[in-house]
């Protein structure tokens, strides 16, 4: 049995045991890993988990109802990153018409099609290359296929995910994806009334550092910023809107009961409970 050791802070890591490898490839970006764990078939780009059998669509809800209580309108949504293909499922679920799908790595695209017991299958991703269909799959990079979308005469987007790899302290391609210039494109790219969700990292006092700029971030963009925590897991989320919103977690609560999408994994009393930032950067304010 196979060990990998995931960092997490300076003078932490924690390890996870593989039970089975069933496929470990460098691509022109990472280095991946799909195995068995404890937490069932899991996916790991260079040595970060992205997601796991047991707990993915705790994330991905997380990650995406939020933000489709909080727009307007669900129909238009562009998702960069989240490999898996999980967001786009269900934000066709949800009620979306077209769901643009924008990942750099169609390597592991393809082998979390064939590997993982959630998201895309081999046939699904194939009519979504093909563009038949609500989803349609882009192999391109997100911060470009961002700044076209941002451009005077582009057609807008209702929301707008962010489902990356966390921000990292290296010189890591995808640390731009995070940035106040990249959520600036993708205010632009909204529709009246649209949104963008991310996830930020986590709340945990000792690592928090990603949090903190991201919430610093967003507030310089948007006029509405909304979080939530997951109270399952160690994961933070930030949705951001252009226009003022009053009460935006109220507005989430009010609306969960008519979404098209009903989650399995968060009700009105998670979004009461979790969406509230932690103490102490609440108080940096």
């Amino acid at each position: 049995m196979r060990e990998l050791t995931e960092p997490l802070a300076p003078g932490l890591a924690q390890l996870w045991e593989l039970r089975e490898v069933l496929w470990e490839g460098d691509t022109d970006y990472q280095h991946a890993v799909i195995a068995r764990t404890s937490q069932g078939v899991s996916l790991f780009c260079d040595n970060d988990p992205q997601s796991t059998e047991l707990a993915q669509l705790h994330y991905h809800e997380a990650l995406l109802v939020p933000a489709l209580l909080l727009a307007e309108r669900v129909d238009r949504v562009l998702v960069i990153g989240s490999s898996e293909g999980v967001i786009s499922q269900l934000a066709v679920a949800a009620g979306a018409t077209r769901v643009d799908h924008v990942d750099i790595d169609r390597e592991v695209v393809e082998r979390c099609a064939e590997y993982l017991p959630y998201g895309y299958t081999p046939e699904e991703l194939d009519r979504a290359v093909r563009g038949e269909g609500a989803v349609r799959m882009h192999y391109a990079d997100g911060w470009e296929f961002v700044r076209r979308a941002a451009e005077p005469g582009a057609e807008r987007y209702d929301i707008i995910v962010a489902d990356l790899p966390g921000e990292r302290e290296d010189e890591s391609q995808h640390n731009r994806l995070f940035g106040t210039e990249f959520l600036r494109h993708c205010r632009a790219a909204l529709a009246e009334g649209g949104v963008v969700s991310s996830q930020v990292g986590c709340p945990t006092l000792w690592l928090n550092a990603m949090l903190r700029r991201a919430w610093g971030r967003f507030n310089e963009v948007f006029d509405t910023v909304a979080y939530y925590g997951s109270d399952e897991f160690d994961w933070g989320f930030l949705f951001g809107r252009a226009d003022y919103v009053e009460n935006p977690a109220g507005r989430m609560i009010g609306r969960l009961a008519d979404l098209a999408y009903q989650p399995a994994t968060l009700d009105a009393e998670a979004l009461v409970a979790n969406s509230v930032l932690p103490y102490s950067i609440r108080k940096e304010r």
